[in-house]
């Protein structure tokens, strides 16, 4: 079994959902209200909450309340571990194909 952070399976749960990786994908421009990242997707209020609250508990998401509106704000650090481990998945398929591609148009070693 594969070794990694409970953080990386949180995202990758959070980010299952493709609402919430629209939501991920605007916040990734900047801030928004929850009504803003809501109106793309014809949801109610407390519906984009639940979303928001998904990503919040895998660390995508911050936010904070200026008055009466919740903005939320990309958190990177979440992706950026999960973009690791990916990368070192791909690096580690890489070498094994690239192995195989050179057995297979050389031969095996003498």
């Amino acid at each position: 079994m594969a070794k990694h952070s409970r953080s990386v399976d949180a995202v990758l749960a959070a980010l299952a959902d493709p609402t919430r990786r629209a939501m991920v994908e605007r916040l990734s421009e900047g801030p928004a209200s929850v009504s803003e990242l809501a109106r793309p997707f014809a949801i109610a209020l407390p519906t984009a909450t639940r979303h928001l609250a998904v990503l919040s508990s895998a660390g995508l998401v911050t936010s904070s309340k200026r008055g009466r509106v919740r903005m939320c704000r990309l958190e990177r650090t979440a992706l950026d571990e999960t973009a690791a481990w990916i990368d070192a998945r791909r690096r580690r398929w890489e070498t094994r194909l690239d192995a195989l591609d050179t057995l297979i148009t050389e031969g095996p070693p003498a």
